[in-house]
């Protein structure tokens, strides 16, 4: 599965993190015809638990789209810049309704409710807006391949976990549309103008 992430991310990644034109962003991931229509890659159902105790699943992003990511707060690498640059993308767009943040963790076992609840005040975001969610281990492992990311557990990795430090855009068809390196706050411009391209697609949908 992580060789089949690489090969659909050595084209997709080039193109979302070089967008920022006229163009419309492409639905990412595999796709088949069936009975003569193109079906896309999709999100799967999901159900986690946020900071403020709430059930988060796919009905919370009905007609909005988001961006993911996946992380663990004791992470001494990438994490912190990662959040940095998400918490540049709250503040942008925190007045635009039709955005959300869902950060994962991938440490169910230290990042508990309590835990996330204080890492998002200590941001300073709104829990309504931005979604840090745990829950079953092996869900959140396995949902990260849908998201063309990477969690898994290694002890010989930083802080015992290697992961993406991916952003990762999501459609109000659950169908993935953009990446970027979330470590690079030059690509995270770019990404952020492929967020706005996705709002205008969205306008002119409804």
């Amino acid at each position: 599965m992580r060789i089949l992430i690489l090969l659909l991310l050595g084209g997709s990644l080039l193109w979302s993190c070089q967008t920022g034109g006229e163009e419309p962003l492409p639905i990412l991931g595999q796709r088949e015809v069936v009975d003569g229509d193109t079906v896309y890659h999709r999100i799967p159902d999901f159900e986690f638990i946020d900071q403020d105790s709430q059930i988060v699943t796919n009905a919370t992003f009905d007609g909005k789209l988001y961006v993911a990511d996946f992380f663990f707060i004791s992470c001494p690498t990438i994490c912190p810049k990662v959040k940095q640059q998400m918490l540049r993308i709250y503040e942008r767009f925190q007045d635009e309704p039709r955005l959300r943040l869902l950060s994962h963790t991938i440490d169910v076992k230290h990042d508990t409710v309590p835990r996330l609840k204080q890492y998002a005040e200590n941001l300073g975001v709104r829990g309504d807006r931005w979604h840090f969610v745990t829950g079953d281990k092996r869900a959140i492992y396995d949902i990260a391949d849908d998201y063309f990311s990477i969690a898994i557990e290694d002890p010989d990795a930083p802080g015992g976990f290697d992961h993406s430090g991916r952003l990762i855009l999501v459609d109000d068809q659950r169908h993935v549309r953009a990446f970027c390196n979330g470590t690079e706050a030059e690509e995270v411009d770019r990404f952020m103008q492929d967020i706005e391209l996705l709002l205008q697609e969205y306008d002119q949908r409804s």
